[in-house]
């Protein structure tokens, strides 16, 4: 009898185990399916914020169309406004490196800006802008440029000196004309 009371708490004990294991997946489970589907956003007030900046934009709340589900409708009237691009000139820089013959990199590349009328202040920094780009080319090794994460991270390292160097103004990307080592 002994042995068959031991048995039934086992049991029991390994149904508590996987309630304990199974409740946490369903739960997380219920919790992605209502993200993805775009109810967990709408209830914790993180949905639809293109919609949310263009009603507030002009201090009035827009009154939600009809459409499907209660979901506002887009705004006809706000359209996004089209990048400008402002051409740098080119730089020519030699690389650090030590023992061997000079290596050079050539750059054309462009600064993506969100309002035409940045261009001015762009213009008026161009020598701060180009000796900030040439000053840390210069400091780079030729394999800290090699494959996509080597100019991923040229291209973060760039545009925080653009925008330390023209702020308020805001350099929203820097692109890459060419970009050629020696």
């Amino acid at each position: 009898m002994a042995h068959v009371g031991r048995g039934e708490a086992g049991e029991e004990g390994g149904k508590g185990k996987l309630l304990l294991l199974a409740l946490p997946l369903v739960l997380a489970a219920a919790g992605a399916g209502l993200w993805f589907s775009g109810i967990l956003p709408d209830l914790l007030g993180m949905g639809a914020p293109a919609a949310a900046d263009a009603a507030h934009g002009d201090g009035h709340a827009a009154a939600p169309a009809a459409g499907h589900g209660g979901t506002p409708a887009p705004p006809a009237a706000a359209a996004p406004r089209a990048p400008v691009f402002f051409d740098m000139p080119d730089i020519v820089a030699n690389l650090s490196v030590t023992g061997r013959r000079a290596s050079y990199v050539k750059l054309r590349s462009k600064l993506e800006l969100s309002k035409a009328e940045d261009a001015a202040a762009i213009q008026a920094a161009m020598p701060r802008l180009q000796d900030l780009f040439t000053t840390y080319l210069r400091e780079m090794r030729p394999e800290e440029l090699r494959g996509s994460s080597g100019t991923q991270r040229l291209r973060e390292e760039l545009m925080a000196r653009a925008n330390l160097a023209v702020a308020p103004v805001r350099v929203t990307d820097v692109l890459f004309i060419e970009l050629l080592l020696q």
